[in-house]
């Protein structure tokens, strides 16, 4: 008696979008967690020295997905590895023979990672991880208010996010003494060059290859780190061994582990969806803060983050309704 092979089973679309969501939070906690590997960095690194350990592994750490994309003659997906993250405006593909080289799109966005990335990991040797995350958080509001004054549109559903965003700063950052600290105000300006960051992304990533521009900005990111650290630091790289494990998550599971992870999730993932998921990223920022450095938030600073929160999310909404900014 012959017996034939039974059916394949294929994964319904709702199993994979479900997988695709798990795998989108798993990269939120991961760049979530990040906060905290940067912070413990900064105990034993200067900031300079730790951007340039970190995102040089980071770039060396997307090499065999270079390779296999190359292998495969495949161009890598529009997705950008790089804490915090978040989706390109317009999702068109290129046209064909489109593509350029990454050299210069990956100099210009390098400079400007360098000072998101300087600005932020700086503030963070006075500032805890929590605040870090939800802080860094509002580059979300303010890419498409950047982008108006580039005569891009922005919806009410955006204003209206940072109205409630803003209240949520003054609470989480601003003491009765009416002072910010140090700290939350230089992430606070690193915010600012995120949010840069993205619209630079935003007008290059339509011809270079998302994974080779990421690669490029990252090698470009960490040898201005270098430079920086000889230049300000008195003993460069020292505390290196310390701070390795933070610097190996930093470079290594927050930049070649979690793109992995958008790579595979968001082929069946809606790209709103996946926006939101990712800005999770603050929340896990401060749930780490509070389970591996025992950092606390006062009921005043909490009424902050949920209104920050809310900000992010109908901003996203906002961005999602409105179908994108228009392009220039």
């Amino acid at each position: 008696m012959t017996v034939g092979a039974g059916p394949r089973h294929t994964s319904s679309p709702e199993a994979l979008r479900t997988r695709a969501n798990v795998l989108l939070t798993l990269t939120a906690a991961i760049w979530g967690f990040g906060f905290v590997a940067q912070r413990l960095g900064a105990d034993h690194m200067g900031a300079m020295s730790f951007n340039a350990a970190r995102f040089a592994i980071g770039a060396v750490s997307l090499l065999p997905l270079l390779w296999w994309f190359a292998r495969q003659h495949r161009t890598s997906p529009l997705v950008v590895p790089e804490p915090p993250a978040a989706e390109v405006y317009d999702e068109t593909p290129p046209a064909p023979g489109a593509r350029r080289s990454p050299l210069v799109p990956g100099l210009v966005a390098g400079v400007v990672l360098f000072s998101a990335a300087g600005l932020q990991q700086v503030g963070l040797e006075t500032t805890t991880a929590g605040k870090a995350g939800f802080i860094t958080g509002l580059y979300i509001v303010l890419v498409p208010v950047l982008g108006r004054l580039l005569g891009r549109r922005a919806t009410p559903a955006v204003w209206f996010g940072l109205v409630l965003a803003v209240p949520g700063l003054y609470l989480l950052s601003m003491t009765e003494g009416l002072t910010i600290a140090t700290g939350d105000l230089l992430v606070l300006a690193g915010a600012i060059f995120w949010a840069a960051h993205i619209l630079v992304i935003d007008h290059y990533v339509r011809t270079v290859d998302a994974l080779q521009l990421s690669a490029t900005q990252f090698a470009a990111c960490a040898l201005l780190s270098a430079g920086g650290a000889l230049l300000v630091e008195d003993v460069p790289f020292s505390g290196t061994g310390a701070a390795l494990g933070a610097v190996l998550y930093g470079g290594l599971v927050a930049v070649g582990v979690a793109y992995t992870l958008q790579v595979v999730a968001q082929r069946h993932a809606h790209a709103s969806h996946a926006a939101l998921l990712l800005s999770l990223e603050a929340v896990f920022g401060a749930l780490g803060g509070w389970l591996l450095l025992s950092e606390t938030m006062s009921p005043r600073m909490l009424v902050g983050c949920a209104l920050m929160m809310a900000g992010i999310v109908v901003s996203l909404r906002g961005s999602e309704s409105d179908g994108g900014p228009d392009r220039p």
